[in-house]
């Protein structure tokens, strides 16, 4: 597979992974990487979208199952397989790492089959040019009805645009006018290795298991997560009705624009 990237030497370039975690048991949608979006699997979607993305010399889905991988390899798209005992999709991408040649990863959500690819260049971007930040993420501004929903999760940064917190609950709340604008994270981390590879060696921490929200297990212990604002806003999958909102979405872009981005 050629690299994403422009050429240079890999002695002198740092290198950045792309990793698409799909497992096949997802609890409240099974096998929902395979599950048909206008026309094509949505893991097939997220694969496009991130190939498309530039800073990256290599895209893998990252999967326990064979047919998720039989799926992925007759699209085109490079697999590696990992254990079905993975706790997440940071454990599923940390197995992976321990054996890449790279100085960064990618984490793109097998189920956001509308993310921006330009959005997944700012992140291996930002991992190429400031290597004092381990973390990286997305926000965009929040919708009215997100503060109320508990999928959509919000952030609040500090000053220098780094997270304070992340939560399931409508932060911050708007006793004031003239405050800060709510930011509803997105579901895409760039880490550097070493700190992905950090991250999955620690236990769960309280306000993780809390707010059931892996990056806080990052903040509890003192790792940084840089925020890059104005994001194209990009949408899950988890339900029945996620899938079928995601569906019309997908249909009403490649009728105005003639084709799937």
């Amino acid at each position: 597979m050629h690299p994403q990237g422009s050429p240079a030497s890999a002695a002198t370039r740092f290198r950045v992974v792309a990793a698409i975690p799909a497992r096949y048991g997802s609890t409240r949608l099974p096998a929902k990487a395979l599950l048909p979006l206008a026309g094509r699997p949505m893991v097939e979607h997220v694969w496009r979208r991130t190939v498309a993305a530039r800073g990256l010399d290599r895209t893998v889905v990252l999967t326990d199952d064979e047919r998720i991988a039989r799926v992925v390899e007759d699209f085109g798209g490079e697999v590696e397989m990992t254990p079905a005992d993975c706790a997440s999709g940071t454990d599923r991408i940390a197995f992976a790492a321990r054996r890449w040649d790279c100085g960064a990863v990618v984490n793109v959500q097998g189920d956001e089959p509308v993310i921006d690819p330009d959005d997944i260049s700012r992140v291996a971007r930002h991992l190429a040019e400031h290597p004092e930040d381990p973390i990286v993420t997305l926000a965009t501004a929040a919708d009215p009805g997100d503060l109320a929903t508990p999928s959509a999760v919000k952030t609040v940064l500090d000053r220098a645009g780094y997270a304070l917190y992340f939560s399931r609950a409508g932060i911050p709340f708007p006793r004031q006018e003239g405050g800060a604008l709510p930011l509803r994270h997105l579901g895409i981390y760039g880490y550097r290795r070493e700190t992905l590879l950090q991250l999955a060696a620690l236990a769960p921490t309280p306000l993780e298991r809390s707010e059931s929200l892996e990056q806080l297990r990052a903040l509890e212990h003192g790792i940084r997560i840089r925020v890059l604002t104005g994001a194209r806003p990009s949408w899950g999958v988890d339900t029945e009705e996620d899938l079928a909102a995601m569906e019309a979405r997908l249909r009403d872009s490649n009728r105005s624009t003639g084709g799937e981005r």
